[in-house]
């Protein structure tokens, strides 16, 4: 029965919300899941270059494991597709453009793509599409998945509202105070079924201003690369709602300790690469040495200008 009158709970949010048409799932690992499950994936290729929470999800199904490495423009290198194996591609900070995953798709047909760090990357017709939204907004969880095949089982809904306080925390205090619920609330994906997406999670989606939080990071992207194009080995190219600015140095891991004594946190993204590859590859440098440096909707011209005077002096 509903609940009349008493106080008034967070308010419902109309505005549109971006990728309003795709299965809406409580986390992008989950995306991938549902994915296994309804289209009976029984093998599938690998970056080196990743989250070990994908290979970790692929090992609890019982899938045949293969790996690929990446050149240094993140493109996917020595491709052997055997006829019954899915091809897993991560589009790294945005950097794989819309033509070549398209052509990747032509040429492989089983193509899933992970689009978690390119949240504003339309997705790819004939594609499976990942987008996760928690790297992008402050949300406790939730994903998005674009696929062909609908899936007959009945998932329950995610509840979110005890995930909540590590966010509320940061809004009024620092991150810091909050870091270790925020690291745990991550952790426990790990185990964590397949749920649709939360009331309270998509209600928070419907409230964001997508054209501004777009404009800002890709404003703020090209700020840092103005600045720091001339030092950067990788030259990115500008994207849509930029997730990050991967500047790439020689000497990322002392800089990245550096900086967070000044209080800016730049994480390594994916540190299990660093003990599961060569030294001298491509992804251990990249692991090791990319400063994946924040150019989300929190800043403005003169928070890069700061953060960029740092890279330079300690650089």
């Amino acid at each position: 029965m509903r609940e009349y009158g008493g106080y008034i709970e967070l308010d419902t949010y109309r505005l549109p919300m971006l990728h309003e048409g795709a299965i809406a799932l409580n986390c992008g690992r989950n995306c991938l899941a549902y994915l296994i499950e309804s289209k009976k994936i029984k093998k599938i290729l690998l970056p080196y270059f990743m989250c070990e929470s994908v290979f970790n999800l692929c090992k609890k199904y019982r899938i045949d494991i293969g790996f690929y490495h990446i050149d240094d423009q993140f493109k996917p290198q020595g491709v052997n597709l055997e006829e019954d194996t899915w091809f897993y591609v991560m589009n790294y900070y945005g950097q794989l453009s819309r033509e070549y995953l398209s052509d990747l798709t032509e040429r492989y047909n089983r193509v899933i793509i992970d689009n978690a760090q390119a949240y504003f990357e339309e997705p790819i017709p004939n594609a499976d599409t990942i987008y996760t939204c928690r790297k992008f907004f402050g949300v406790p969880d939730g994903a998005f998945l674009y696929t062909n095949i609908i899936s007959d089982e009945q998932y329950p809904l995610d509840e979110s509202f005890e995930r909540m306080h590590f966010l509320l925390g940061r809004f009024e205090r620092s991150a810091s105070e909050f870091y270790n619920e925020y690291s745990n609330n991550n952790h426990l994906f790990a185990d964590e079924p397949i749920k649709q997406m939360s009331k309270l999670t998509e209600n928070l989606l419907h409230g964001i201003d997508y054209s501004y939080v777009n404009k800002t990071r890709a404003s703020n992207f090209r700020e840092y690369h103005k600045a720091l194009k001339s030092i950067n080995k990788l030259q990115p190219h500008e994207v849509q709602g930029a997730f990050a600015y991967p500047l790439l140095v020689e000497n990322g891991r002392e800089i990245r300790h550096t900086l967070q004594q000044t209080k800016i946190y730049i994480p390594t993204l994916w540190p299990n690469v660093l003990d599961e590859v060569p030294k001298d590859s491509i992804e251990y440098q990249y692991a090791e040495n990319i400063l994946p440096l924040p150019c989300d909707q929190r800043y403005c011209k003169e928070d890069i200008g700061y953060i960029v005077c740092l890279v330079q002096k300690y650089i």
